[in-house]
């Protein structure tokens, strides 16, 4: 059997332990000297009068004595008047066991928690049928640096280059995407930061882009940012004729088609390789996007490219590429 890889004896150290107190030495010198308790030394040398030189071996951990296993009915029992919504004490006084036993038997079936018995909510996978019908919205916050930050040399000595600017730090710069829900051409923007100043300009912006392309944009989704629920924002929505859909708070998957492009943006392009500085990052991102809208197959079309689902005529595309 393998030894505790912090135990103070080994069998030549039990031994040794028995042998200076069959010389005579006392059992507190014993202990002291070989750094364990009055009663180890005890313990070891009864052992050894008791069973000779195998009492010096080690035993197995496992208890004498295991508790009973809760029996199968009242098992069932248990989960039964807990799908009715029972509390543990209650169940417990209806089939007349302990409430640390419906506990255990509770956590067992994953039914701890109350909320453990509703249903998990269904995947509702949607998509719009034709492009501009619904554009999603978001902000990605991503730290600007001067150097090649831990992220890559792994070396986290040094200050912060996330340090508030007035605090002699770099600050941060926002990323404002937009992604189409039927096509999934998007847009982004790398800004100074994620209030209406910034949100309304780009969301002006994203509408001019679409328009280029010849999509008109009629809904926007965004989640209920301060930005997005502003007057401001809610006036330019009216402006350019959109409709704002807001999320249900705490459901980021409704706006996931957001969320996982801006995955995919950290993933391609602002941790693809080990910048120099963000500026260096920022000029990256339209070379990246363009590849993105234009060359790069996407799995939730078919891995078609988004730019194919406007069904653009080829010198429509050629002249759009230029």
């Amino acid at each position: 059997m393998n030894v505790h890889k912090n135990a103070r004896l080994t069998h030549h150290g039990r031994a040794e332990l028995v042998r200076r107190v069959s010389c005579g030495q006392a059992i507190g010198e014993v202990a002291l000297a070989l750094g364990v308790s009055e009663k180890t030394v005890r313990k070891w040398v009864h052992r050894f009068r008791s069973e000779g030189d195998a009492g010096l071996a080690d035993r197995s951990s496992r208890p004498h004595r295991l508790r009973k296993i809760t029996p199968v009915p009242i098992a069932k029992r248990i989960e039964a008047l807990r799908r009715q919504r029972y509390t543990g004490r209650q169940i417990a006084k209806e089939t007349g066991v302990s409430a640390a036993t419906v506990s255990r038997v509770l956590r067992r079936l994953g039914l701890s928690r109350l909320r453990d018995l509703e249903p998990a909510e269904p995947v509702r996978r949607y998509q719009r049928e034709h492009p501009g019908e619904l554009i999603h919205i978001d902000i990605k916050k991503l730290g600007r640096f001067e150097r090649v930050g831990h992220r890559i040399t792994g070396d986290r000595r040094g200050s912060s280059n996330l340090r508030s600017t007035a605090n002699g730090g770099t600050g941060w710069e926002f990323v404002h995407v937009c992604i189409d829900d039927a096509s999934r051409i998007a847009f982004t923007m790398i800004l100074p930061d994620e209030t209406a100043k910034s949100a309304v300009p780009f969301l002006e912006a994203a509408v001019a882009y679409y328009a280029r392309l010849g999509i008109k944009v009629q809904r926007v989704m965004t989640d209920n940012g301060a930005c997005y629920i502003s007057f401001a924002f809610r006036d330019a929505c009216k402006k350019l004729g959109l409709r704002h859909i807001r999320t249900k708070p705490y459901s980021p998957k409704t706006n996931g088609k957001a969320e996982r492009f801006i995955q995919t943006a950290l993933r391609e392009w602002a941790y693809a390789r080990a910048y120099r500085t963000s500026d260096e990052r920022a000029d990256e991102m339209p070379v990246w996007l363009h590849r993105y809208n234009w060359h790069r197959p996407h799995g939730g079309i078919e891995y078609q490219t988004p730019i194919s689902r406007l069904g653009l005529s080829r010198n429509s595309l050629l002249k759009l590429h230029t």
